[in-house]
């Protein structure tokens, strides 16, 4: 008789693949998402996860706490930054929210990417992405005027 249920911390996938099962558990891409992705709905007239079905088919949505956390302290103001944020959090429940060490968003995403527990990470951030690159991870960004690309490493 074989114990099928998972064992305690994260399940590693083959050597060399560079992710982890314990964020997909299976085949399809992980994403991280920021919360400039998040925002882009409104910000960009984005259709963000339509997007991502087309660009990537099946895959797995997560998001770091520390995103979540700057969600909420954005949507705390006025304007169209704090709606923004707002559909952004509520876009954010569709995603699995998962803990880092870092309470600082990008600092999460970087560390997700560089683990190799996420596949890419989804921002609309110059700076943040660029800082995934070096961590030798994929972007998914805004091309054009609503379209999402991927740019590897």
């Amino acid at each position: 008789m074989t114990d099928d249920a998972p064992a305690d911390g994260p399940d590693r996938t083959p050597e060399n693949d560079g992710r982890t099962g314990g964020l997909g558990g299976n085949d399809v891409p992980v994403v991280a998402l920021d919360a400039s992705a998040l925002m882009a709905p409104v910000e960009a007239d984005l259709r963000l996860f339509e997007e991502l079905d087309r660009l990537l088919g099946g895959y797995e949505a997560v998001v770091p706490a520390a995103v979540l956390a700057e969600l909420d302290g954005l949507q705390r103001g006025n304007g169209a930054e704090a709606t923004a944020a707002s559909v952004g959090a509520d876009l954010a429940d569709r995603a699995e929210a998962v803990e880092t060490d870092e309470s600082y968003a990008d600092d999460a995403l970087v560390a997700l990417a560089a683990a190799g527990r996420v596949d890419a990470v989804v921002t609309n951030d110059g700076p943040l992405a660029k800082r995934v690159l070096t961590a030798d991870a994929p972007v998914i960004g805004l091309r054009g005027r609503n379209t999402l690309a991927i740019t590897e490493p």
